[in-house]
């Protein structure tokens, strides 16, 4: 490989994103960029998220000087650069354009263990905080421009069979798959956002994709409830899509 590829990978909260960019991050031909938007995103809505004073001053607080530093081309030389980006933080106001210079996917999971495994860490949330709509919108605009659907996985079909799902995602990216991207070494990354200490805990301690927990029923609050219904057409939407 010769030319740089940027790979955007299409996430809401509490899926397993932030495994998968451990995944791209131990191939060994790859940069991982944390949630660039992140900091631009609370500086915007001016929502309070844990260590909000460290995110935003670890990150531009504008979306375009976010865009700029995407031309920078990785430290250490990497030719592909895999992003983490979460759904929810692309504002309406945020331009996308940039988009067009990537290989977009998209990473899904069911809106009732999105929002049981959410509010363990922030207890008030709305349908905009998990990112259904936003990812849908994002999809369909990347699927006009393409011509076709682009690639989407679902988190329990990676955690099931890694080997398989990922090696259909590499496929599907034209990149090579390699068997690195199944273990990790345990412990922090220096390209962890700052917030990492917050969120990333189980992530830290991981050193692979973890078999997938019996999903036993879960009862939402009836708050919760309309959130996942209102939710629930968004992921079906791609769902219908995920490679198989």
């Amino acid at each position: 490989m010769t030319s740089l590829i940027r790979i955007a990978m299409w996430s809401g909260p509490r899926n397993i994103s932030t495994a998968m960019m451990r995944s791209f991050g131990a191939r060994g031909d790859c940069h991982v960029v944390d949630e660039p938007f992140y900091a631009a995103f609370l500086a915007k809505t001016g929502l309070v998220h844990p260590m909000l004073a460290e995110t935003l001053a670890s990150q531009p607080n504008d979306w375009r000087d976010v865009v700029q530093q995407f031309d920078q081309a990785p430290p250490s030389g990497q030719p592909i650069v895999y992003e983490k980006h979460m759904t929810h933080h692309m504002l309406s106001d945020f331009g996308l354009d940039w988009m067009s210079l990537r290989r977009n996917a998209f990473l899904i999971r069911d809106p009732v263990r999105v929002l049981a495994s959410y509010t363990q860490k922030r207890e008030d949330v709305t349908l905009a905080d998990i990112g259904f709509v936003q990812q849908a919108d994002i999809f369909a605009r990347e699927a006009d421009r393409l011509g076709h659907a682009p690639p989407v996985i679902e988190g329990v079909d990676v955690l099931r069979d890694p080997a398989r799902t990922l090696g259909k995602l590499c496929a599907a990216l034209d990149i090579p798959w390699t068997p690195n991207m199944l273990s990790w070494p345990a412990g922090p990354r220096a390209t962890d956002g700052v917030w990492a200490p917050a969120w990333y805990d189980a992530v830290e301690k991981s050193t692979g994709f973890a078999p997938p927990t019996v999903e036993t029923a879960i009862t939402l609050a009836p708050h919760l409830r309309r959130i996942a219904d209102e939710a629930r057409s968004h992921y079906e939407t791609l769902a219908r899509w995920k490679l198989h």
